[in-house]
């Protein structure tokens, strides 16, 4: 049975050209039927082009308008309302698809996606999660990464449930290591929003191994680590930066050092493997974790491989049932929550 999952055909910064090739490879190795939201006309005759008689489960959904990079997210979400993102969410909400993936504005994509959607019961403020390369193998799950810039000690502490149940049920990890991003291990360390987090996260029954520091990031020593949107953001973008220029000082370091030819392939091959645990369209987007809804926003220079990657994550976040799981856990907590609190009232010592 095919999975159904919206994207987004004008999102991009190149688009709609990455968009229906992404949707075009995505038809071809997974079992989904995409959803091109945008133009018709405009999407028909370019989708006409790429299939060459090929039958593939693609369909169209036309919107009139669409937000662009550089609009206001609240005066866009506000004053478009037959846009492609808005159109793609409602989709997700009547339950006519699975999931829905842009490579949009972020800012209108998450406002659209709280205001279409709504936010799971039990979550204050949806965040954004990236998975990130690790020496181990691994990817790390780092949230937020830019939903939310300013949070409490509770956001953080919402941030940690959700960060663990995706790591579990999308990334596989029986047991995900979560940790509190501050500048030092100790539990004294850090502002004053992890020293108030810290508690919090300690009392949560999931695998809480305390703070960590930013070059836990990447050495694999955590499967989840938790910051506010500020701080995530800052590292994400720090991050890709850095990988981009060790890739290009890497490739000019062996195009000047590697002449031999069994020497140049073997080399070619370790760079090219290298670059791929750094390449972010491997990756496919990250996910905005507690709205009502699976929905996938990536980078606006996002090529047909991150489309493709991110109909791939979007299709795994359905099939897992992630959303759903996450709503049990809040639900659960909640009703532990409020048993403890009729307790408290109950007991004649109060």
């Amino acid at each position: 049975m095919l999975i159904d999952i919206a994207l987004d055909a004008v999102g991009s910064d190149k688009a709609p050209e990455p968009e229906i090739r992404g949707a075009v490879l995505a038809c071809r190795a997974l079992p989904v039927r995409v959803h091109l939201i945008g133009p018709e006309p405009d999407l028909r005759d370019l989708l006409d082009e790429h299939l060459e008689n090929e039958d593939l489960p693609i369909v169209i959904h036309h919107a009139s308008e669409r937000i662009a990079m550089e609009e206001k997210a609240a005066q866009a979400v506000r004053s478009k309302r037959d846009s492609s993102m808005r159109v793609g969410l409602k989709l997700v909400r009547e339950g006519k698809v699975s999931g829905f993936v842009t490579a949009g504005n972020t800012g209108a994509a998450m406002a659209t996606a709280k205001m279409v959607l709504g936010a799971l019961p039990g979550v204050d403020r949806p965040a954004l999660a990236t998975p990130m390369p690790t020496s181990k193998g691994n990817p790390c799950v780092l949230l937020d990464v830019g939903a939310n810039v300013d949070c409490k000690a509770h956001n953080l502490e919402q941030f940690a449930v959700m960060g663990e149940m995706y790591a579990r049920s999308v990334l596989k990890i029986h047991k995900p290591r979560v940790g509190l991003l501050s500048i030092g291990e100790e539990e004294t360390k850090g502002n004053e929003l992890t020293r108030e987090a810290f508690p919090l996260l300690k009392a949560l029954p999931i695998h809480f191994i305390g703070n960590v520091e930013g070059r836990d990031i990447f050495n694999g020593n955590a499967d989840v680590i938790v910051c506010d949107g500020f701080v995530g953001n800052v590292a994400l973008k720090t991050s890709e930066g850095i990988g981009r220029f060790v890739r290009d000082a890497l490739r000019e370091s062996l195009t000047r050092t590697v002449t031999a030819q069994v020497g140049a392939l073997l080399s070619r091959r370790a760079f090219n493997d290298f670059r791929r645990r750094l390449d972010y369209t491997e990756y496919g987007g990250a996910p905005l974790l507690g709205v009502r809804g699976v929905c996938i926003i990536g980078h606006g220079s996002s090529n047909d491989n991150a489309i493709y990657n991110g109909i791939r994550v979007a299709y795994e976040f359905a099939k897992a049932g992630t959303n759903e799981r996450i709503e049990r856990e809040f639900a659960g907590r909640q009703k532990h929550s409020v048993a403890a609190h009729e307790a408290g009232h109950d007991d004649p010592v109060q």
